[in-house]
Parts: structure tokens; C-alpha cells; sequence
């Protein structure tokens, strides 16, 4: 079921990029990065169509990159290349969503963002820059994901000018590459983000009990003492993902209502059941 869960939403990220650059981005003549990018530059001069060379380049760039990515990443983004390249050419007898450039750019760039985002999450890649990204991602580990496609599309942005050498249609692009690139960050700090539980109360062992058996996350105990009422209790810390405060929440509640919970946000956990998206 996880596998199906997973294709699942590999197929609606790359349906996302294909609607996007189908109905959004190539009707607008908007030069944006990402091999789709350099595949509308390539149509907009040659009138090739955007699914034909979308898919020759990237035959081309997982070629490539099989030593470095390996042969189970590179299996995986081939046949997301095969799907991408299909759903662009059924999208593209779609009528344009929109002629308004500015429209095409921020819904067009929120869209390709959001669907490259998700095939990113899952393991898999909708092929282009996201490989480039990646080989270079491997050598420089430090820099996100997005930033290094940022770099990339610019790239593409640059010889797009060099062909067609209009310069709004650039600016344009700049900034659908700018709102996707937020776009792929965001998602994935957002799934990154958990929270830190910290519970003080009298009931200590029973909260403990009740969270262990009904939840699989681990919980550190602290002896503490009320600086204002001198008493002794016991603080408890717990992470969590963001959507299980309500839960959390209301297990404490039940047994120990006078209990005193703090939320703090926290950027990255790693390890016991928390992954690190990138």
C-alpha cells in the first residue's frame, strides 16, 4: 500500500508539471529553466513539439547520470521522463488556462514548483535539471535542492535570451523560476518542520504509559522543580510531526487536565522515526 501511496503521489507531482508547462508556461512564450524550459525555447524556434525533446534530453542526462544517482533512481526517473513527456502531450491539447502573462507566471511557477517538489519527496525526479541538481547536490551537499536548480535554470533562462532575445519574455521567466524554486523549498520545509512537546506534571509515569502504549514515539523525563512554588515534578519531552499535536494534546489532557504543555517548533529531526526530506 506504501508503494502505491508513494506512485501516487509521484504521478500527481509530475501531472502537476505537465499542466503547468502545457497550459500555463508554453502557451505564455514564457522562458522559464528545467529541460521543459530549454524543450519550449526549442519549440518556440524550431516548432518541435515540447514532449519530444523534453524526452531526447533527458534520455541524454540520465545517461549521464547513472554512476553518481545509481541504477535504481535512474529506473525510477526514466519512466517519470516517459509519463512527464506523455502528460505534456495530452495536456497539450488543453486550451490555455489563461493569456495573462503574469497569471501564467505565478500559478504556472507555484504549479511546476509544487509537482517537482513532490516527485523530489517520494525518491523519484521528473528528470532535466532536477538530475543536474542532484549530481550536483552529491558533490556539494550543503546547498538545498532548490537553490542548485535555481542556478541551473538560470542557465537556461540565459540561452533562451540568446535565441529568441526578448527581454520580458526573460523577466517573466526569471520569475516563474524564482516562484517554483520557493515553491520546491517551501514543501519541503514545511514536512521537515516537527514539534517539541514539553509537558510538566504530577502524573508523569501515567502520561508516559498512556503515550508509549498508544503511540510510537519515545518520550525523555526530567526531574524539575517550580522555581515560584518550590514543588517537585516531572517534565516530559516528546517530538512530533505537526499534525499530531491534537492527538498529543488530548491524550495529556485525559490524564492529567492541569498539566502544562509547550509546543516549540523545530527545524529538522533526525532519526527515531522522523525523516529528513531534501
Amino acid at each position: 500500500m506504501k508503494k502505491i501511496a508513494d506512485y501516487a503521489v509521484i504521478f500527481l507531482g509530475l501531472a502537476m508539471v505537465a499542466f503547468a508547462v502545457s497550459t500555463l508556461i508554453v502557451p505564455n512564450k514564457i522562458i522559464q529553466g528545467g529541460v521543459s524550459g530549454l524543450s519550449a525555447i526549442v519549440y518556440y524556434v524550431t516548432s518541435i513539439p515540447v514532449s519530444v525533446t523534453n524526452f531526447v534530453v533527458n534520455a541524454v542526462l540520465i545517461i549521464l547520470g547513472i554512476r553518481i544517482l545509481g541504477k535504481d533512481f535512474i529506473i525510477h526517473t526514466l519512466a517519470c521522463v516517459f509519463v512527464l513527456s506523455l502528460l505534456i502531450e495530452v495536456f497539450s491539447w488543453l486550451p490555455p488556462i489563461t493569456n495573462d502573462r503574469m497569471l501564467a507566471t505565478v500559478f504556472g511557477g507555484t504549479l511546476y514548483g509544487m509537482g517537482i517538489g513532490l516527485t523530489l519527496l517520494k525518491g523519484a525526479s521528473s528528470g532535466g535539471t532536477d538530475i543536474v541538481g542532484r549530481i550536483m547536490q552529491y558533490f556539494m551537499p550543503h546547498l538545498s535542492i532548490g537553490k542548485l536548480l535555481l542556478f541551473v535554470d538560470g542557465l537556461i533562462i540565459l540561452i533562451g535570451y540568446t535565441m529568441i532575445r526578448d527581454i520580458n519574455l526573460v523577466l517573466y521567466g526569471v520569475a516563474t523560476v524564482f516562484i517554483s524554486t520557493f515553491s520546491i523549498d517551501y514543501l519541503i520545509k514545511k514536512l521537515n518542520i516537527s514539534k517539541i512537546a514539553f509537558v510538566i506534571t504530577d502524573k508523569g509515569d501515567e502520561i508516559i504509559h498512556r503515550l508509549i502504549s498508544t503511540s510510537g514515539r519515545g518520550i525523555t523525563k526530567f526531574d524539575v522543580v517550580g522555581a515560584y512554588t518550590d514543588e517537585q515534578k516531572v517534565m516530559l519531552m516528546c517530538a512530533i510531526k505537526e499534525r499530531e499535536m491534537p492527538e498529543f494534546q488530548k491524550k495529556i489532557e485525559e490524564v492529567d487536565a492541569n498539566a502544562f504543555t509547550i509546543f516549540s517548533e523545530s527545524q529538522q529531526i533526525v532519526g527515531n522515526g522522523f525523516h529528513v526530506y531534501r
